[in-house]
């Protein structure tokens, strides 16, 4: 199993006169946690509190649920993982609209929220506000939160640009917060645990003096000053808010075997269908697959049977046959069956795996409770569906104009009289014959 690694820092910074942060790193749970309250008299240092407490103990309460999941990362103990996060923070959320409800002076306080569970080789997070998560990958960082705020919002919707957020007069404004109502919509993602990462939860008194550009650079510094080197960082450039950081570094044991995630999701971004995703969209669609191993010789599909299944190939190769005769062969990065996504329409084609292959199967459900989630996902899922139909369509368009020139040159060739057809006129031989 990795071993994990952890530093932590908070700090009130150069302008406010009380911590309203919070942090959790507990090593032995694998639990790292995040919060930055807000509210009057001294309220977000009780919330962000109460939501570190409320939150591990639910978590400590779901140990059967966590062991599960640990020991066989099945998309059903997945999904009850994500649950199970999703709990502990509407538990928080409960436990401090409960105490605001009790103290007028505690009344509407709240507190954003990131959590980062790792269990085995599985992580997951979950969200509410504008504090963040990080995944610093293979030298590249990745987001894998996204912020609940209105410029956020504006962003999504094409109402501003990415250079106008910089000076937006409400991009602090959040529209989601623990605490605040006594339910919250909470964001999970599921994601692999590999040797070499390195996670950052961030409040936005952090992650508000770093540029993306930047982010590798500065998450690739030595890792266990890393907390002290970002909070230091984030002083130099002003400080305005509290600021906290936690740096989560993966290390392999000595029988760890590192898994290709990477390449997954550059395999599943190649594909039209995902190629607008991002890398945490990507990695949500991952979550959501099977892995498939099918030996020499094996069915993965066949003609005329009902499929509800798109798959994609990792390693190994497959001929895909049409009435039994080989149309087409796939190796690693290949994929079919993605219109089982969408119609329930028999296959069209047999697939079959001419060498020992790994797969990955995305089944229509699975699909359409990602989708539910996520609405934006759903968008961009919907817009490549039509884009892919509209090719395939443009395509078949084109095929059957070619066909058609052809049968109607060869009508015109059916109907155009032979020379030897020709009826020769009749009466005495030609002159010398």
């Amino acid at each position: 199993m990795p071993v994990l690694r952890s530093s932590a820092r908070t700090d009130v910074g150069r302008k406010r006169q009380h911590n309203e942060d919070a942090y959790l790193v507990d090593d032995r749970l694998g639990l790292y946690v995040v919060a930055d309250g807000m509210g009057g008299h001294a309220a977000g240092e009780v919330a962000s509190a109460q939501a570190i407490k409320s939150i591990r103990s639910a978590l400590a309460e779901g140990k059967a649920v966590l062991e599960a999941f640990s020991r066989a990362p099945t998309v059903e103990s997945r999904e009850q993982a994500a649950a199970l996060m999703e709990k502990a923070i509407l538990r928080a959320c409960a436990d401090i609209y409960a105490m605001g409800g009790t103290d007028a002076g505690k009344r509407g306080m709240g507190t954003t929220v990131v959590a980062l569970l790792v269990a085995g080789r599985k992580a997951v997070v979950g969200h509410v506000g504008d504090s963040r998560v990080y995944l610093y990958r293979n030298m590249r960082a990745h987001q894998l939160t996204e912020d609940h705020t209105i410029i956020q919002e504006q962003l999504k919707r094409g109402l501003i640009t990415k250079d106008q957020v910089k000076t937006a007069e409400n991009r602090n404004v959040i529209t989601r917060a623990v605490g605040i109502q006594p339910q919250v919509a909470v964001d999970t993602l599921v994601t692999d645990v590999l040797p070499g990462d390195l996670f950052l939860l961030c409040t936005d008194g952090l992650h508000g003096y770093l540029h993306d550009e930047e982010l590798p650079q500065l998450l690739a510094q030595e890792r266990p000053k890393l907390a002290d080197l970002l909070v230091d960082l984030a002083l130099q450039r002003g400080g305005k808010d509290n600021i906290t950081a936690i740096c989560v570094a993966v290390e392999a044991d000595d029988n760890e075997e590192s898994t290709d995630v990477e390449g997954k999701t550059e395999i599943l971004r190649r594909i039209p269908l995902f190629q607008h995703m991002t890398y945490k969209e990507l990695l949500s669609i991952l979550g959501v697959g099977r892995g498939r191993q099918f030996t020499k010789g094996q069915h993965i599909i066949r003609e005329g049977e009902q499929g509800d299944e798109l798959f994609v190939l990792f390693r190994g190769k497959v001929e895909v046959l049409k009435s039994g005769v080989v149309i087409a062969q796939l190796k690693a990065g290949g994929h079919f069956g993605e219109m089982g996504l969408v119609d329930q329409a028999p296959r069209s084609a047999t697939v079959i795996a001419s060498e020992d292959t790994s797969a990955v199967a995305i089944d229509r459900e699975s699909l359409l409770k990602l989708m539910r989630r996520d609405s934006l996902l759903s968008v961009k899922l919907l817009w490549s569906f039509v884009q892919v139909l509209s090719e395939r369509l443009r395509n078949t368009n084109e095929a059957l104009t070619g066909l058609k020139l052809e049968l109607d040159q060869v009508r015109a060739n059916a109907n155009q009289p032979s020379l030897d057809a020709i009826p020769k006129k009749s009466g005495p031989p030609p002159f010398g014959q």
